[in-house]
């Protein structure tokens, strides 16, 4: 077969890049992360408080992405928007750092984590970590030739994955309905611990605290603006499905934390070793480890397929601008995928895998990705305010406008996310790997493209 010089193909429907948008927020964490919420904001209402601005910041974000899908419709879209707004150096950082650090790691731990729960899933137990690292590895070179063979193989995946899980996730919320009252539990030491530490601090201090975690459930709705030109009707779809997306994980993740009060009550919340699973143990003490497994497993599945669909458009989208190397900017004749962009994704999460050789190590090089998100989500939000004010990029946009103070409350937003993360001990010393990471892509900058600016 041979590669010839020929264009995407809008070939995505409205529903196919909604669940692009779902699939990519809806990962693992929200089996997880409310248990966190809780232990810092210390009561329900808090908590609850907390993912409720939580979404409200999201759907700001959502909104400001929406208009710069509207305004651009090219795969690689959020390279271009950093492009026009500052500077070529930085829309190559940001391609830089997303594929090496952000979902090339994101594609090890998912792997990893997914592969885990599988043998769960299978066995009723943990499986070693060969056996995961094994079953991992295979998953992610399946994913790689799937998305390879073209982008219906990649979203037909992507679509399935992410009925499955919203069904899970609300069937927990349906069980929460007709679930008996939890009875009076003593806290555990590690919540007790949690629970004096907070102890005197304003509420608003509390909810702050939680919106580190919270937030970081939420991103994801980016994918749209990579995989903008094989979606049909690009300008309509893609404000609808970043908007109607962020709304539909915004609904369920209210829906789902409420279900776990509900099952649990705060105490089994904060005592809860396995979230998901003790809440729906309620119930269906029997397969309820299983089934959640499953869910997990299914998730993370979905959210590692996310990757390798949209974040090789991101790839090919700078190299078609002609600032990374001319391969990567090939889309195959009869695929119409960009194989050598799939390839190298795929490829660099193998890497991080295998050179990790432990899911603690993966974790510690992940931490990066707290300040790394978290500053191109920024400087995304701070560009529309930018081309608004330039005549040449603003004139002919008028389809989807958003008043702008709602990418003002979205700066806002991950202005206070960044001080979270460089204020919280668990995420401040990757923050300094994130400083370190963007120095480093700003450096190959200049020794590989700068001659082509």
């Amino acid at each position: 077969m041979t590669q010839g010089e020929v264009e995407f193909k809008p070939l995505l429907g409205l529903f196919s890049a909604t669940c692009i948008v779902i699939g990519a927020i809806i990962g693992i964490g929200i089996f997880f992360t409310p248990k966190t919420v809780a232990l810092v904001s210390g009561s329900v209402h808090l908590a609850m408080l907390t993912w409720f601005i939580g979404g409200i910041i999201a759907m700001c974000g959502a909104l400001t992405f929406a208009e710069l899908g509207s305004r651009y419709t090219r795969n690689g879209g959020q390279y271009e928007v950093l492009r026009d707004a500052y500077a070529p150096p930085i829309g190559f950082a940001y391609v830089f750092c997303n594929a090496t650090i952000i979902q090339a790691g994101a594609i090890a731990i998912i792997g990893y984590y997914t592969a885990l729960y599988f043998g769960v899933l299978l066995r009723g137990s943990e499986l070693g970590d060969s056996s995961n690292f094994l079953i991992a590895a295979i998953m992610i070179v399946g994913l790689t030739i799937a998305n390879a063979a073209g982008v219906r193989w990649g979203s037909g995946i992507q679509n399935v994955t992410v009925v499955a899980k919203v069904f899970t996730l609300l069937t927990i919320t349906v069980v929460a309905l007709f679930a008996p009252q939890p009875g009076s539990l003593a806290l555990n030491p590690e919540a007790t611990d949690a629970m004096e530490l907070i102890e005197g601090k304003s509420a608003w201090a509390l909810v702050f605290a939680g919106l580190v975690p919270v937030f970081f459930s939420f991103g994801g709705w980016q994918h749209a603006l990579w995989i903008g030109g094989e979606v049909k009707q690009a300008r309509r779809n893609i404000p609808l499905a970043i908007v109607g997306g962020v709304l539909i994980v915004t609904l369920v993740y209210l829906a789902v934390n409420w279900a776990y009060f509900r099952l649990l009550g705060l105490p089994g919340v904060l005592n809860a070793e396995a979230l998901t699973a003790d809440a729906v143990g309620i119930m269906w003490p029997e397969v309820g480890k299983q089934l959640v497994a499953g869910a997990i497993a299914v998730s993370g599945f979905g959210v590692l397929n996310a990757q390798l669909l949209s974040g090789p458009r991101l790839v090919a989208g700078m190299a078609r601008d002609g600032k990374f190397f001319e391969p990567f900017a090939h889309v195959h004749a009869t695929t119409g995928t960009p194989l050598a962009a799939i390839a190298l994704l795929g490829g660099l999460g193998l890497l991080i895998l295998l050179v990790a050789g432990s899911p603690k190590r993966i974790d510690q090089l992940l931490n990066g990705v707290v300040l790394v998100d978290s500053v191109f989500f920024l400087l995304t939000g701070l560009a529309l305010f930018i081309l608004r004010r330039r005549p040449d990029r603003d004139k002919e946009y008028t389809a989807f406008r958003v008043p702008l103070v709602i990418p003002g409350l979205f700066v806002l937003g991950e202005v206070l996310v960044l001080s979270g993360a460089f204020l919280n001990e668990t995420y401040r010393s990757g923050a300094y790997i994130g400083v370190i990471w963007i120095i480093a892509a700003l450096i190959c900058y200049a020794i590989f493209f700068r001659s082509k600016s």
